[in-house]
């Protein structure tokens, strides 16, 4: 079964002096590009080799595209990670007299992991769990035991990998630019991955801002429109201050019209009364692939359902890496399913949701001729997804033509209980739409 559209009030002008058919231009957009069942992105977390080398090339060979949130720090060229703010020893110093608190807490755990060792950047990262999960006092703790260790000379390195110094990342912005230029979506995963919500402000803006201004200069203005923060925070005062400076984030996207379901809940998408459901599902290594592809087939159970996969590891490479194997069955199951499935970029996604949401169509309707006009209050220079439209033609009409600015293509009749119509894609602001009876 199709999906259900999104019913448009339209201003229609019968033009002829016989009975117009009241459906004739009438117009739906559909809920997903292509009228497809349901959507589904593939996004990658970490900027990890093995997923340019590995799973991107599986899904290229399928012709899918992914969404690849990189941590812009690691690429030769970039802002590098950095505290920002007072003199570290000043404030090592500190903390032999004065207990951490909520008074020093954010520039402490801003500073320790810039103190020498992969041990300290591990007291960041935990004493930042803690934090988001309300354990206040424990992540004050965390950090007094850390800076004892670094007072006293005692912090070593552990020799982990840690995400912004792994020497087996060594992606260039020369391919990122190609891998973009392929129809992959290439955006921020901040400069160091960070626990954000364990940041002071100018530090936290730092993560946000350069990774973003290196993102514009060495990709382009695509690249700037989505982000994640690490750790799947949806931590209220990261979210605060990353929705000022990206329009969308993989983390949360409040809109009245759209349930998110993070990878953490036990929710099931069926269960949600609104109009659509972002729906993220995190392919770890103990899933296994028959799970994988019950998540693509609750998509196409629906027709409101948008799944969003995270990915970090590959082939031994990451955190809870999948196989080669797994993500060649994988794909091709998605791709088996394409005449269901609307597979895109996050960001491409995002917007085809906010364009259809925020766009109203009048149309004039003549006895050879149906121009339609698409309005919205968007950025068209932003927002320029193609729309999937229906439009009601006459019953006599044995061929239509469309038109859009330098379009011009014959489009096919379909028929259903309302009568005859055309389907074809638009795109916000570009002008009118002309669809013309043909001889």
């Amino acid at each position: 079964m199709k999906p259900a559209f999104n019913f448009i009030p339209l201003a229609l002008f019968a033009l002829a002096c016989s009975p117009v058919d009241p459906m004739v231009g009438h117009t739906e957009i559909a809920k997903f590009q292509g009228n497809k069942k349901g959507a589904i992105s593939v996004t990658y977390d970490d900027g990890i080799v093995n997923q340019l080398t590995i799973a991107k090339p599986i899904m290229d060979s399928l012709g899918l595209p992914a969404t690849f949130y990189i941590i812009t720090g690691k690429v030769e060229g970039s802002g590098t990670g950095k505290f920002i703010g007072r003199d570290p020893q000043e404030i090592i110093a500190e903390t032999a007299q004065i207990k951490t608190d909520p008074s020093n807490f954010f520039e402490r755990a801003s500073l320790i992991a810039y103190t020498g060792t992969s041990e300290a950047e591990d007291y960041h990262a935990r004493a930042g769990s803690l934090f988001e999960q309300g354990k206040i006092a424990e992540a004050h703790a965390l950090i007094d035991e850390g800076y004892a260790k670094i007072r006293q000379g005692t912090m070593k390195d552990t020799d982990d990998v840690v995400f912004h110094n792994n020497v087996e990342d060594t992606t260039t912005w020369e391919q990122y630019k190609s891998y973009f230029a392929q129809g992959h979506e290439i955006a921020s995963h901040t400069v160091t991955h960070p626990r954000l919500a364990a940041l002071d402000e100018v530090n936290m803006l730092y993560e946000l801002e350069q990774s973003k201004a290196d993102l514009l200069k060495f990709i382009g203005p695509e690249s700037i429109f989505s982000a994640e923060g690490p750790y799947g925070t949806e931590n209220e005062r990261v979210m605060e201050y990353a929705h000022k400076i990206y329009p969308a984030l993989r983390n949360r996207m409040p809109e009245p019209w759209l349930e998110e379901i993070n990878r953490g809940s036990k929710m099931n998408p069926g269960e949600s009364s609104k109009e659509y459901v972002q729906w993220q599902r995190g392919p770890v290594s103990r899933i296994d692939i028959n799970q994988m592809k019950a998540w693509v087939d609750t998509v196409m159970t629906h027709d409101n359902n948008w799944l969003v996969l995270v990915f970090h590891g590959v082939e031994n490479l990451g955190w809870e890496p999948k196989t080669r194997p797994e993500l060649v069955e994988y794909f091709s199951y998605m791709k088996a399913n394409e005449q269901d499935l609307w597979i895109a970029t996050f960001r491409d996604v995002t917007k085809y949701l906010r364009e259809r949401k925020a766009t109203q169509v009048s149309a004039e309707v003549e006895k050879d001729l149906i121009t339609l006009t698409l309005s919205s209050d968007l950025d068209p220079s932003v927002y320029a997804v193609p729309l999937t439209l229906k439009t009601y033609i006459s019953a006599d009409w044995k061929s239509v033509q469309f038109l859009q600015n330098e379009e011009n293509t014959v489009l096919e009749i379909e028929n259903d209980e309302k009568g005859s119509f055309v389907m074809y894609e638009a795109r916000p602001g570009r002008g009118a739409i002309s669809l013309k009876k043909g001889p």
